[in-house]
């Protein structure tokens, strides 16, 4: 049996050629392998090294940057060279290698920026594990959204990517410090805070080029490679996120045997921002999946189910989780996981663990006030009856559906009354 420890800490290298070109018919996209002289951590030389490994220890992988190539294929122009993001990662870009970044490191970092092209006009983090968000925050600075998205959820947190969209200043540095995270990525470092952040020896410090640009990528389609089993390739157009303002939603009506159903109420001003940062939020999340926002914060994502109902009750569990947990860490300074432990064992009293579930049931896991958000259409008013249940006041999706007439009616029928918008466009990311 190979010793995982030691496969943990080795740079696998990669075979896989430093040019590679993909033709479309008469055209072709030219692609560079991304290589970086860095130190080996294991022994401090410079190496060249490319990707540590892929999502595995034991897999050969490679970074390839577009270099050339203008692809046009019907009315879709797609992205074209000298747009490099995490592709475009250099040596000075690399502040700190930290371990060496493999597949994982930098696939959480783009997806991220996936994110982040929706929330360039405020201050806004994400934090990324293993390719889903686990926090998304906006605010007025860039260490209260920090701050925000660690606390949406402090135990997903734990060794993800930390992506952000303004420079990193001290106290932002100093908050991020404090915790255990495998990347941080921004636009810029204020002088001293690489050397906060460099405390933690195995944090890879990426400064992203061109991150006060990525709103510029809200539009620009690339394409979007899906491998089969069998050596096959499916080949898609990259998706794009239509909702930028409420001018681009619409309130909730169908009709259904000759009766037009009609959602009751519009959303307040709050919850077309909540609603409209759900939604960016939702492109970057594994489908399918259910979201609850609140006040610019993600509060639960629940990702990757296969019915829809059952992702809407996960995401409410993991709300409840997360806020029993950040409510624990509050009051004692530990993990709930750690206090239930304590309790169990008789080292704690268990009315310290009493006390924080009932405030958790009493406060619904902080879900009241929030805006449900599905990246597909309800097919049935089942997953719509879970957010109402917990307190939503506003739910947006697709549309669509043949019982959408449901859903309207059981906002209609809540009391007080749920806003429900369409996007008219799905979300599904697989």
């Amino acid at each position: 049996m190979a010793d995982m420890k030691q496969m943990y800490k080795t740079i696998l290298g990669d075979h896989f050629p430093m040019e590679m070109k993909i033709s479309f018919g008469d055209q072709e996209l030219v692609y560079r392998k991304r290589t970086w002289k860095i130190p080996n951590p294991a022994t401090g030389e410079i190496e060249e090294r490319g990707l540590r490994y892929g999502e595995n220890p034991d897999q050969e992988a490679a970074l390839y940057e577009l270099v050339n190539g203008n692809l046009v294929l019907g009315d879709c122009a797609f992205i074209t060279p000298g747009k490099g993001l995490v592709s475009a990662i250099t040596e000075e870009d690399m502040i700190q290698a930290g371990k060496h970044p493999g597949k994982i490191n930098l696939t959480d970092v783009d997806n991220s920026l996936n994110i982040l092209k929706f929330l360039m006009k405020t201050p806004a983090c994400v934090i990324v594990k293993h390719n889903n968000p686990c926090g998304v925050a906006k605010s007025d600075s860039i260490s209260d959204a920090f701050i925000k998205a660690l606390r949406a959820d402090r135990v997903a947190a734990f060794g993800g990517c930390v992506a952000l969209n303004r420079p990193v200043d001290k106290e932002t540095a100093e908050a991020i410090s404090q915790q255990y995270v495998e990347v941080v990525a921004a636009p810029e470092y204020e002088e001293g805070t690489v050397d906060i952040l460099s405390q933690r020896k195995n944090l890879r410090i990426i400064k992203i080029q061109r991150i006060e640009q990525l709103e510029s990528y809200w539009d620009l389609r690339f394409v979007d490679f899906k491998s089969l089993i069998d050596g096959g390739i499916i080949v898609q157009q990259s998706p794009v996120n239509k909702i930028r303002s409420k001018d681009d939603l619409k309130p909730a009506e169908c009709e259904y045997q000759g009766k037009v159903y009609r959602i009751k109420r519009l959303p307040t001003e709050q919850e077309y921002e909540d609603i409209i940062f759900g939604w960016a939020v939702e492109q970057g999340v594994t489908s399918n999946s259910i979201i609850y926002v609140k006040n610019g914060v993600t509060v639960g994502i629940g990702t990757g189910e296969q019915d829809r109902v059952g992702v809407a009750e996960i995401a409410v569990y993991k709300a409840y989780t997360k806020y029993a947990d950040i409510l624990c860490w509050d009051k004692h300074g530990i993990p709930y996981k750690q206090l239930e432990l304590e309790v169990e064992k008789g080292q704690r009293d268990k009315a310290q663990k009493e006390e924080i579930d009932e405030q958790v049931k009493r406060d619904r896991g902080n879900i009241p006030g929030s805006t449900m958000v599905s990246d597909a259409f309800f097919p049935f008013r089942d997953g719509v009856d879970v957010g109402i249940r917990q307190g939503v006041t506003a739910i947006v999706h697709p549309g669509g559906s043949v019982r959408d007439w449901e859903s309207i009616e059981a906002c209609n029928e809540a009391d007080p009354p749920v806003t429900m918008v369409f996007t008219g466009q799905r979300a599904f990311k697989h």
